[in-house]
């Protein structure tokens, strides 16, 4: 597979970095929408969310799309080099693994992170930067998915 257009990415993720908080919790509520199951897998204090609204408007919650947003950042500004994340991100992937997430979830995330950029870019989101983010999303997860003891 062909890398992802640098130019293409850089320029889309300007946009979505100047409200990252917005924008990744738009992704999560669209994640939520299409994989419920998961809304269980955040605990914080030991305190289960009884909506994903919930969970979308806690502190601790904001703060993991905060860290979300950061990753995503990190891979935009390391897109010509990934290969830099590759231990960080097979490391995220284990973290995942222990906290119940399935690597079938991914597909899922993919799919709420494509959605997050439309909503963000609008008519912006030409079909050659969603297959450049599909192309880079698809590479951040072969690197977590060594987490899962997976190449």
């Amino acid at each position: 597979m062909e890398r992802p257009e640098p130019e293409l990415i850089r320029q889309s993720w300007r946009a979505v970095s100047r409200s990252p908080l917005e924008h990744g919790t738009v992704l999560f509520a669209r994640l939520f929408d299409l994989e419920p199951d998961l809304l269980r897998l955040f605990q914080y204090n030991c305190r289960q969310f009884s909506s994903p609204e919930d969970c979308l408007s806690s502190p601790e919650f904001l703060d993991h799309i905060r860290k979300v947003m950061l990753v995503i950042d990190a891979a935009v500004t390391n897109v010509e080099d990934l290969s830099s994340l590759e231990e960080y991100l097979a490391g995220l992937g284990r973290k995942h693994r222990a906290v119940g997430v399935k690597l079938s979830s991914f597909s899922t995330v993919g799919e709420s992170l494509l959605y997050m950029l439309e909503k963000c870019l609008g008519p912006a989101f030409t079909p050659a930067t969603r297959a450049a983010w599909s192309q880079l999303y698809g590479a951040v997860v072969r690197a977590m998915s060594r987490g899962w003891g997976g190449e």
